[in-house]
């Protein structure tokens, strides 16, 4: 960063403070917002949700072979088998828009496709089985079909319009990984996978919420969740000693604290903006809800195109945004412009965006934005109109 860029924000920054009504309620709200949010992220999602992350993506990194994500998520592999892997990836795993963000960093720095990687990032916290349900039961079985077609479908379409409008970048950075180095540690393939598995089980697990269906499966796995927790972490613990040697270890430790450095500290800035700004469900902060509710009603390419932004700036917690779409509809939110949230809202966030942009830059950054931001529209506004 040169010394203007570097005037230029601590003015912006002096500004700021400067001229911040601080005697006002509101600001005082908006500021208080933004403490107990990110109060709530540091307590709620980051021991057991980016940690975790962190420790897979920096063991992607380290052990899984650039081989395999070439074969399976890079650009020469079958688009088919490339979107199946990155789609069904996403939707077991069913982690938030900012626990996705180590996990698509560590594959697509590790060599997969710009569009396989996309539509990892977007199914992540998009496509949700657990949520999908709870929406289908809170909301109406409509828009829960509504909700798993439209968020299944973006994520490949994403995928591949990222894949072909930055096609030549790709083709380029592609020729980077073309001379791959060989596995030479030694280690059976089972092996590797056991140890990912294990990380993974427990990120799920550790991370499973109380379920709003106290019934069936979701309801048994909820009061097993520590115990199959506690087993998959032992795993972990196991395997490594036992399978990687001390370099490795090192080297998996390096990793995990660098993904941890490029991530967390754009993630609390994010967080202490959106809580400013928008609060916590139920909370005002600086720009008031009876705002976003009335520009949110009816049918309207505005209201939808608002509802999309809107949601894509916001922070949702996983399932939190059942609740928060029932409230708005109850203050005359539009079914069109729900939907257009639901779709926008869990797979894009302030923090979000800011990590992002670290991995792959402002242009495809702002790209994948608008890829979200315009499908989502367009569902809703469809939706919308179809059910009325």
């Amino acid at each position: 960063m040169d010394d203007k860029k570097k005037f230029l924000y601590i003015f912006l920054f002096f500004a700021f403070f400067y001229f911040l009504p601080v005697d006002s309620l509101r600001i005082s709200n908006a500021a208080i917002e933004a403490l107990a949010m990110t109060h709530e992220y540091a307590r709620e999602h980051v021991l057991l949700c980016l940690v975790p992350a962190f420790f897979i993506a920096g063991a992607i990194s380290v052990f899984v072979s650039q081989q395999s994500v070439m074969k399976y998520l890079g650009t020469g592999a079958k688009k088919i088998v490339a979107y199946s892997v990155a789609a069904v990836s996403g939707t077991i795993l069913a982690v938030c828009s900012c626990t996705v963000l180590p996990l698509f960093a560590g594959i697509y720095t590790r060599g997969a496709g710009l569009g396989p990687a996309s539509a990892f990032l977007y199914s992540g916290p998009a496509i949700n089985v657990l949520a999908i349900i709870l929406t289908a039961r809170v909301l109406g079985l409509e828009m829960g079909i509504a909700r798993a077609v439209g968020a299944i479908a973006f994520s490949v379409i994403i995928g591949v319009s990222m894949a072909f409008i930055f096609r030549h970048e790709e083709r380029k950075r592609q020729a980077g990984f073309a001379v791959m180095e060989e596995d030479d540690s030694g280690r059976p393939l089972w092996k590797t996978v056991w140890h990912m598995a294990s990380m993974v089980v427990f990120l799920v697990f550790a991370n499973w919420a109380v379920p709003k269906i106290p019934v069936g499966f979701w309801a048994s796995a909820y009061s097993a969740k520590w115990y199959i927790a506690g087993a998959a972490l032992v795993s972990v613990a196991v395997s490594t000693a036992l399978w990687f040697t001390k370099e490795e270890r090192q080297e998996w430790r390096d990793s995990t604290w660098g993904y941890a450095l490029q991530v967390l500290p754009l993630l609390f800035g994010g967080v202490l903006v959106a809580g400013f700004l928008l609060g916590r469900p139920g909370h005002e902060a600086l720009i008031p809800g009876h705002w976003v509710a009335s520009l949110v009603g009816g049918n309207s390419l505005f209201a939808n195109f608002f509802a999309s932004l809107s949601g894509a700036f916001m922070y949702f917690a996983t399932l939190t945004e059942v609740p928060i779409l029932q409230g708005l509809l109850g203050a005359g939110m539009g079914k069109g412009p729900a939907l257009a949230l639901l779709l926008a809202g869990p797979a894009l966030s302030l923090p979000n965006m800011l990590v992002i942009r670290s991995v792959i830059g402002t242009k495809k950054t702002l790209v994948y934005i608008s890829l979200v931001v315009v499908l989502s529209t367009m569902a809703g506004t469809l939706f919308g109109g179809i059910t009325g």
